[in-house]
C-alpha cells in the first residue's frame, strides 16, 4: 500500500514499489487541497502501473485545515525555497497523519503488511510529519490500534526518508519514470508556477541529478 499524490516523489515510490514486486494498491486523497489536480496524475500513476487505485474524499475535514496555503484560500502561496521562512504557511498540520490513518485502515481491510509514502530528506527542514520520528511514533501507533487486525510485520515506512530530492530524481530516472505525468505546483493552475516552494525545488533536483526536465513552467525557466 502506498499513499500517492500524484507528485514526483510519491510517483518515484510507486514505480521503485512495483519493481521490487510488491502487490500494490495506491491511496490518494482529496482534502480540499489548491492543488488537487494532483490527482488526475495520481490517477495517471495507477493505470501506468495496472494497479488499484483508491480515491479517500476528505474534503469535509479539510475545510476544517484554515491557516495553510495549501487549503485556505485567502492564505497566498509563497515563492521561495523550503528552507524559507515563509514556507511554514504551506504546512497543513497532521496532514501526514491523516492520509496514513486512511492507508492503514484500508490496509487492514486488504490484508496489507506495508504502508509507505514518501517522506524525503528535503521535507525535514518545515514538515514534521516527514521526519524519521514521526515515521517511528506513527508506526507504533498503527500497530497499537490495529492490534490483533494487522501482520505482526507490519510495517509505516518512508522508503525514501534520507534522500536528497536529486536522488529521488536520479532513481526515477533509472526506473523509467514519466516525470512528465507528475505535478509538483501548489499553486494547481495549468503550468507548474515555477517559482513556488516545490516547483523552484523540483527545478534544482533535476538539475543536480543531470536529468532533463521535462515540465513546462509558467515563469522561472532556468
Amino acid at each position: 500500500m502506498a499513499v500517492v499524490s500524484g507528485g514526483l516523489d510519491s510517483t518515484v515510490l510507486a514505480h521503485w514499489l512495483a519493481a521490487h514486486a510488491a502487490r500494490l494498491t495506491l491511496l490518494s486523497a482529496d482534502y480540499g487541497q489548491r492543488h488537487r489536480k494532483e490527482l488526475e496524475f495520481a490517477r495517471g500513476v495507477a493505470e501506468d502501473l495496472a494497479v488499484p487505485h483508491c480515491v479517500v474524499d476528505l474534503t469535509s475535514v479539510g475545510r476544517l485545515l484554515t491557516g495553510s496555503a495549501l487549503t485556505d484560500p485567502s492564505v497566498a502561496v509563497p515563492d521561495g525555497r523550503y528552507d524559507e521562512p515563509s514556507m511554514s504557511v504551506t504546512v497543513v498540520p497532521h496532514r501526514n497523519a491523516l492520509l496514513l490513518d486512511a492507508a492503514v485502515c484500508l490496509a487492514t481491510a486488504l490484508g496489507a503488511d506495508t504502508v509507505a509514502y514518501g517522506a524525503h530528506g528535503g521535507d525535514h527542514a518545515v514538515y514534521p510529519d516527514c521526519r524519521p520520528a514521526f515515521v517511528d511514533a506513527y508506526e507504533r501507533t498503527a500497530r497499537l490500534a490495529g492490534e490483533g487486525f494487522l501482520p505482526p510485520d507490519f510495517a509505516v515506512t518512508a522508503p525514501f526518508l534520507a534522500l536528497a530530492k536529486a536522488e529521488i530524481v536520479g532513481l526515477g530516472d533509472g526506473l523509467g519514470v514519466p516525470f512528465e505525468r507528475t505535478w509538483s505546483c501548489y499553486r494547481g493552475g495549468g503550468l507548474h508556477c515555477g517559482t513556488c516552494g516545490t516547483c523552484v525545488e523540483r527545478r534544482e533536483a533535476f538539475a543536480a541529478a543531470d536529468v532533463a526536465d521535462p515540465t513546462r513552467y509558467a515563469t522561472g525557466e532556468a
